[in-house]
Protein backbone atom coordinates (compact mmCIF):
# COMPACT_ATOMS: atom_id res chain seq x y z
CA UNK A 1 0.00 0.00 0.00
CA UNK A 2 1.11 3.69 0.14
CA UNK A 3 1.08 3.73 3.84
CA UNK A 4 3.72 2.38 6.45
CA UNK A 5 2.37 1.70 9.57
CA UNK A 6 5.41 2.65 12.22
CA UNK A 7 3.29 1.68 15.70
CA UNK A 8 4.99 3.95 18.20
CA UNK A 9 8.15 4.96 16.63
CA UNK A 10 8.32 8.67 16.05
CA UNK A 11 12.00 8.68 15.70
CA UNK A 12 12.78 6.14 13.53
CA UNK A 13 9.45 6.96 11.24
CA UNK A 14 11.12 10.66 10.80
CA UNK A 15 14.35 9.02 9.73
CA UNK A 16 13.13 6.89 7.33
CA UNK A 17 10.78 9.21 5.72
CA UNK A 18 13.52 11.38 5.40
CA UNK A 19 15.33 8.98 3.75
CA UNK A 20 13.15 8.55 1.28
CA UNK A 21 12.66 11.59 0.43
CA UNK A 22 16.36 11.98 -0.02
CA UNK A 23 16.27 8.86 -2.48
CA UNK A 24 14.07 10.49 -4.73
CA UNK A 25 10.72 9.27 -6.42
CA UNK A 26 8.27 9.90 -3.72
CA UNK A 27 6.62 12.99 -1.71
CA UNK A 28 6.46 11.88 2.02
CA UNK A 29 4.63 12.88 4.82
CA UNK A 30 4.72 11.65 8.66
CA UNK A 31 1.87 12.27 11.12
CA UNK A 32 0.97 11.74 14.37
CA UNK A 33 0.06 13.51 17.76
CA UNK A 34 1.59 16.81 18.02
CA UNK A 35 2.63 16.03 21.54
CA UNK A 36 4.95 13.74 20.34
CA UNK A 37 6.67 16.02 17.91
CA UNK A 38 8.96 15.68 21.08
CA UNK A 39 10.57 11.85 19.64
CA UNK A 40 10.32 13.37 16.25
CA UNK A 41 12.79 16.42 16.52
CA UNK A 42 15.66 15.42 16.02
CA UNK A 43 14.55 13.84 11.94
CA UNK A 44 12.61 17.33 12.07
CA UNK A 45 15.39 19.55 12.62
CA UNK A 46 18.14 17.11 9.92
CA UNK A 47 15.26 17.48 7.57
CA UNK A 48 15.64 21.80 7.88
CA UNK A 49 19.74 21.19 8.31
CA UNK A 50 19.61 19.22 4.86
CA UNK A 51 16.84 21.30 3.40
CA UNK A 52 14.74 18.98 2.36
CA UNK A 53 10.98 19.81 2.02
CA UNK A 54 9.64 17.18 4.47
CA UNK A 55 5.87 17.53 5.68
CA UNK A 56 4.68 16.50 9.37
CA UNK A 57 1.11 16.17 9.86
CA UNK A 58 0.89 16.78 13.84
CA UNK A 59 -2.62 16.82 15.83
CA UNK A 60 -4.53 16.98 18.73
CA UNK A 61 -2.91 20.62 18.93
CA UNK A 62 -3.26 21.78 22.48
CA UNK A 63 -5.46 21.49 26.03
CA UNK A 64 -8.50 20.46 23.53
CA UNK A 65 -7.10 17.06 23.53
CA UNK A 66 -9.18 16.85 26.83
CA UNK A 67 -9.94 13.70 28.66
CA UNK A 68 -6.31 12.05 27.65
CA UNK A 69 -4.59 14.55 30.08
CA UNK A 70 -2.11 16.68 30.54
CA UNK A 71 0.23 13.97 29.03
CA UNK A 72 -1.52 14.39 25.49
CA UNK A 73 -1.83 17.95 25.54
CA UNK A 74 1.46 20.10 23.60
CA UNK A 75 2.23 23.17 25.90
CA UNK A 76 5.48 24.41 24.48
CA UNK A 77 5.92 22.07 21.65
CA UNK A 78 4.96 24.86 19.50
CA UNK A 79 7.54 27.20 20.84
CA UNK A 80 9.68 23.98 20.29
CA UNK A 81 9.06 23.54 16.62
CA UNK A 82 9.66 27.61 15.60
CA UNK A 83 12.60 28.02 16.73
CA UNK A 84 14.36 25.44 14.16
CA UNK A 85 15.57 27.35 11.71
CA UNK A 86 14.89 26.66 8.02
CA UNK A 87 11.28 24.97 9.38
CA UNK A 88 7.80 26.64 8.03
CA UNK A 89 5.37 26.34 10.98
CA UNK A 90 1.19 26.26 9.91
CA UNK A 91 -1.52 26.21 12.49
CA UNK A 92 -4.51 26.90 10.50
CA UNK A 93 -7.80 28.09 11.73
CA UNK A 94 -10.25 25.98 9.36
CA UNK A 95 -10.65 24.29 6.20
CA UNK A 96 -9.66 26.85 4.03
CA UNK A 97 -6.21 27.91 5.81
CA UNK A 98 -5.80 23.92 5.94
CA UNK A 99 -6.26 23.74 2.20
CA UNK A 100 -3.68 26.70 2.09
CA UNK A 101 -1.41 25.19 4.62
CA UNK A 102 -1.43 21.84 2.69
CA UNK A 103 -0.59 23.37 -0.77
CA UNK A 104 2.23 25.46 0.95
CA UNK A 105 3.71 22.23 2.22
CA UNK A 106 3.25 20.76 -1.04
CA UNK A 107 5.24 23.61 -2.71
CA UNK A 108 7.87 23.55 -0.61
CA UNK A 109 11.64 22.81 -1.98
CA UNK A 110 14.21 23.63 0.20
CA UNK A 111 12.47 23.16 3.92
CA UNK A 112 10.17 21.47 5.56
CA UNK A 113 6.91 22.27 7.02
CA UNK A 114 5.13 21.14 9.91
CA UNK A 115 0.73 22.00 10.17
CA UNK A 116 -0.23 21.62 13.30
CA UNK A 117 -4.10 20.43 13.49
CA UNK A 118 -6.55 20.52 15.71
CA UNK A 119 -8.96 17.89 17.22
CA UNK A 120 -12.30 19.15 18.13
CA UNK A 121 -14.22 20.43 15.04
CA UNK A 122 -13.84 24.40 14.07
CA UNK A 123 -15.79 27.04 13.12
CA UNK A 124 -15.50 28.44 9.36
CA UNK A 125 -14.54 31.62 9.30
CA UNK A 126 -15.93 33.80 6.52
CA UNK A 127 -12.59 35.77 6.54
CA UNK A 128 -9.94 33.05 5.98
CA UNK A 129 -8.28 33.08 2.91
CA UNK A 130 -6.26 29.54 1.67
CA UNK A 131 -4.31 31.94 -0.72
CA UNK A 132 -3.18 34.53 1.76
CA UNK A 133 -1.55 31.64 4.49
CA UNK A 134 1.57 31.68 2.33
CA UNK A 135 2.15 35.26 3.82
CA UNK A 136 2.50 34.06 7.13
CA UNK A 137 -0.21 36.46 8.92
CA UNK A 138 -3.26 38.23 7.03
CA UNK A 139 -5.93 41.05 8.07
CA UNK A 140 -8.92 38.37 8.60
CA UNK A 141 -11.62 40.60 10.66
CA UNK A 142 -10.67 44.63 9.83
CA UNK A 143 -12.14 47.89 11.19
CA UNK A 144 -11.97 51.73 9.48
CA UNK A 145 -8.87 53.08 9.15
CA UNK A 146 -6.00 52.58 12.17
CA UNK A 147 -7.43 49.88 14.64
CA UNK A 148 -6.70 51.02 18.26
CA UNK A 149 -6.37 47.31 19.30
CA UNK A 150 -4.76 44.33 17.23
CA UNK A 151 -5.81 40.91 18.79
CA UNK A 152 -3.43 38.39 16.53
CA UNK A 153 -4.46 34.96 16.77
CA UNK A 154 -3.59 31.20 15.24
CA UNK A 155 -5.42 27.47 14.75
CA UNK A 156 -8.68 27.60 16.75
CA UNK A 157 -7.93 30.64 18.84
CA UNK A 158 -8.91 32.97 15.53
CA UNK A 159 -12.67 32.14 15.95
CA UNK A 160 -12.41 33.35 19.93
CA UNK A 161 -10.66 36.23 18.39
CA UNK A 162 -13.61 36.90 15.95
CA UNK A 163 -15.85 36.92 18.72
CA UNK A 164 -14.40 38.97 21.32
CA UNK A 165 -14.51 41.38 18.71
CA UNK A 166 -18.47 40.50 18.15
CA UNK A 167 -18.98 40.93 21.30
CA UNK A 168 -17.36 44.46 22.34
CA UNK A 169 -19.05 45.66 19.44
CA UNK A 170 -22.46 44.14 21.17
CA UNK A 171 -21.06 46.34 24.44
CA UNK A 172 -21.17 49.71 22.90
CA UNK A 173 -17.21 49.59 23.15
CA UNK A 174 -16.26 52.25 20.25
CA UNK A 175 -12.56 50.75 20.03
CA UNK A 176 -11.19 49.94 16.36
CA UNK A 177 -10.57 46.32 16.62
CA UNK A 178 -8.52 44.59 13.73
CA UNK A 179 -8.45 40.18 13.81
CA UNK A 180 -4.99 38.64 12.68
CA UNK A 181 -4.49 35.30 11.55
CA UNK A 182 -0.98 34.57 11.95
CA UNK A 183 -0.78 30.29 10.80
CA UNK A 184 3.03 30.94 9.68
CA UNK A 185 5.56 33.44 12.19
CA UNK A 186 8.22 32.24 9.72
CA UNK A 187 6.42 33.20 6.50
CA UNK A 188 5.37 36.51 7.95
CA UNK A 189 8.67 37.26 8.82
CA UNK A 190 9.71 36.59 5.09
CA UNK A 191 7.37 39.97 4.16
CA UNK A 192 8.45 43.03 3.04
CA UNK A 193 8.36 45.18 5.53
CA UNK A 194 5.70 47.70 4.12
CA UNK A 195 3.16 44.50 4.23
CA UNK A 196 3.99 43.62 7.94
CA UNK A 197 3.90 47.15 8.74
CA UNK A 198 0.30 46.94 6.74
CA UNK A 199 -1.15 43.98 9.02
CA UNK A 200 0.96 45.12 12.20
CA UNK A 201 0.88 48.93 12.39
CA UNK A 202 3.55 50.09 14.80
CA UNK A 203 0.99 52.95 15.62
CA UNK A 204 -1.21 50.06 17.04
CA UNK A 205 0.84 49.15 20.50
CA UNK A 206 -2.12 47.54 22.24
CA UNK A 207 -2.25 44.17 21.07
CA UNK A 208 -3.54 40.71 22.02
CA UNK A 209 -2.05 37.67 21.21
CA UNK A 210 -4.18 34.65 21.75
CA UNK A 211 -2.94 30.70 21.19
CA UNK A 212 -3.97 27.82 23.35
CA UNK A 213 -0.04 26.87 23.87
CA UNK A 214 2.94 28.28 25.23
CA UNK A 215 2.99 32.36 24.91
CA UNK A 216 6.67 31.72 24.28
CA UNK A 217 8.19 34.26 21.39
CA UNK A 218 4.58 36.21 21.41
CA UNK A 219 6.43 39.17 22.82
CA UNK A 220 8.17 40.11 19.25
CA UNK A 221 4.05 40.69 18.06
CA UNK A 222 2.54 42.70 20.99
CA UNK A 223 5.61 44.24 22.41
CA UNK A 224 6.00 45.53 26.29
CA UNK A 225 2.26 47.20 26.01
CA UNK A 226 0.16 43.73 24.67
CA UNK A 227 -0.77 40.50 26.45
CA UNK A 228 -1.51 37.14 26.06
CA UNK A 229 -4.27 35.18 26.28
CA UNK A 230 -2.48 31.62 26.16
CA UNK A 231 -1.22 28.74 28.45
CA UNK A 232 1.65 29.34 31.62
CA UNK A 233 1.47 25.61 32.84
CA UNK A 234 0.67 22.38 31.78
CA UNK A 235 -2.84 20.82 30.88
CA UNK A 236 -5.28 18.58 32.90
CA UNK A 237 -7.97 16.09 32.30
CA UNK A 238 -11.43 16.73 31.03
CA UNK A 239 -13.86 18.10 28.53
CA UNK A 240 -12.37 20.14 25.98
CA UNK A 241 -14.64 23.05 26.41
CA UNK A 242 -14.31 22.81 30.35
CA UNK A 243 -10.55 22.78 30.11
CA UNK A 244 -11.03 26.28 27.76
CA UNK A 245 -12.83 27.92 30.79
CA UNK A 246 -10.30 26.82 33.23
CA UNK A 247 -7.51 27.84 31.41
CA UNK A 248 -9.41 31.29 29.93
CA UNK A 249 -8.74 30.29 26.65
CA UNK A 250 -12.39 31.83 25.68
CA UNK A 251 -14.06 35.06 24.25
CA UNK A 252 -14.54 36.41 27.46
CA UNK A 253 -11.16 36.40 28.91
CA UNK A 254 -10.28 37.87 25.09
CA UNK A 255 -12.21 40.74 25.80
CA UNK A 256 -11.44 41.23 29.68
CA UNK A 257 -7.82 41.08 27.98
CA UNK A 258 -8.28 44.01 25.61
CA UNK A 259 -10.47 45.80 27.96
CA UNK A 260 -7.44 45.71 30.32
CA UNK A 261 -5.09 47.59 28.35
Amino acid sequence: GRNIHFGVRELAMGGIANGMLLHGGLRTYVGTFFVFSDYLKPMARLSALMKIPQIFVLTHDSIGVGEDGPTHEPIEQLAMLRSIPNMEVIRPCDRTETEGAWMAALQSKDHPTALILTRQNLAQLPGSDAEKVKLGAYITDDCEGTPDVIVIATGSEVSLAVEAKKALAAKGDSRKIRVVSMPNMEAFEKQSAEYRESVLPNSCRKRVAVEALSDFGWGKYVGLDGKTVSMHSFGASGKAELLFEHFGITAENVVKTIESL
